[in-house]
């Protein structure tokens, strides 16, 4: 980089501001993406596998239906159509907890069936509940 005297006794002057701006920039840059990865090595799987056991049981969502039958909204876990709350929440009670429920609505059905749904299922103490439109 050449600086060419002007006639007068000044000394040249550079501004460095846009220099530190990149140079704080790429330290934050560098800091935040080396910093938030996690390391797949300290990552532990959720499945059980166990010798001898059926491990289809783990990979098995369970799956609460909400549709339209004739007009009316219908709760269907598994094979068996449920119509009221109290209903729907028996059923709930017995599954387990862990794995979550995924509720899949079904296109028609109003909203307020979709939300009852779901707080059947927290009323049934599912933590994880996952709402799922159907295709």
């Amino acid at each position: 980089m050449r600086f060419q005297r002007k006639t007068d006794d000044r000394k040249p002057e550079i501004s460095l501001a846009s220099m530190i701006d990149v140079t704080f920039l790429l330290l934050a840059y560098f800091v935040i993406t080396t910093g938030s990865g996690v390391n797949e090595a300290k990552l532990s799987p959720n499945l059980r596998v166990q010798q001898g056991t059926d491990v289809q049981d783990d990979l098995e969502p369970q799956v609460l239906e909400v549709l339209r039958v004739d007009g009316v909204p219908v709760f269907r876990l598994g094979s068996v159509d449920l119509e009221t709350r109290a209903e729907l929440v028996a059923a709930l009670d017995p599954l387990p907890r862990e794995k979550g429920l995924f509720v899949r609505v079904h296109a028609g059905v109003e909203v307020a069936a979709a939300a009852a749904a779901i707080q059947c299922a927290r009323d049934a103490g599912f933590e994880a509940v996952t709402y799922v439109p159907a295709n």
